[in-house]
């Protein structure tokens, strides 16, 4: 377990550097091409950039339609990675369900050690009961999650530093320019995608209260502020990822929790 938690911790260091890495190299008002500088930049925005160029060509000059198809085909790309996480998370659920009892009884055989030696003894204990029920607290699919944050961020930055997008429309808005009506579009996605994963976790976890579902309800408020003074471009790209968010989540919720529910029922049989 040592070694494993080793190795994400590197690998969470390497992929934190490589996106502050990108963040510093990526100015959104220096335009993207062949010769910018930096790893992420050739790797990534370029490459993206490319993509939604050819794309809108495509479509007749469409940057709009471009950055739809593009996202979705991210996401459709990065779904595998999610769907996995999202087995591991099932799993762990199934396997902490089972051992929970067992959590119950060692909590109330020490629940009045205050000792060093006491309390060493204790996560030994729980440590054996871990292996027993082969539960690995690191193994909850957290890796998925950093993977596809720098292929996220490259593309938010493609759709910034891509020069020809700003002098095209898309149905009724510039997407050079900030939109008054695409920052409530992005804000009730947003809101959707929270008050959806809110009802997965209630069903999930019965009676339990969410300690983030504060900084959650945030995130729509803060979503549409934002894109007030973004190019309209960003808030659609922020748009359509959070729809396949929403219909992805419920595909994945459907996939795994039911079967891992019809596990837990067998078990308690």
């Amino acid at each position: 377990m040592k070694s494993k938690r080793r190795l994400f911790t590197l690998l969470a260091l390497m992929m934190m550097i490589l996106i502050l890495g990108g963040c510093s190299a990526a100015d959104p008002h220096n335009p993207i091409n062949a010769e910018s500088p930096g790893i992420f930049n050739h790797y990534l925005i370029y490459p993206f950039s490319l993509l939604i160029t050819f794309f809108a060509n495509s479509f007749d000059g469409s940057y709009g339609l471009s950055i739809v198809l593009m996202t979705f085909i991210i996401r459709l790309a990065i779904m595998p990675l999610m769907m996995n996480s999202s087995k591991k998370q099932a799993n762990m659920r199934e396997k902490m369900a089972v051992l929970q009892p067992e959590l119950k009884i060692l909590e109330e055989k020490y629940k009045n050690a205050k000792s060093p030696e006491k309390q060493q003894q204790k996560q030994t204990e729980m440590m054996q009961l871990y292996q027993k029920h082969q539960v690995n607290p690191l193994n909850m699919g957290c890796l998925p999650m950093l993977l596809q944050l720098p292929i996220t961020l490259a593309f938010y930055y493609a759709i910034q530093r891509t020069p020809e997008i700003a002098a095209h429309d898309f149905l009724w808005f510039s997407l050079g320019h900030p939109d008054k009506i695409m920052p409530f579009i992005a804000a009730a996605v947003y809101f959707v995608q929270f008050r959806v994963s809110q009802s997965i976790a209630a069903q999930q976890q019965p009676g339990q209260n969410n300690p983030m579902a504060f900084i959650g309800l945030l995130s729509p408020i803060m979503m549409g502020a934002i894109s007030f003074a973004m190019p309209a471009a960003l808030p659609l790209y922020w748009s359509v990822g959070g729809i396949f968010i929403i219909i992805q989540t419920i595909v994945l919720h459907k996939m795994y929790s039911k079967p891992a529910k019809q596990k837990l029922d067998t078990l308690s049989k």
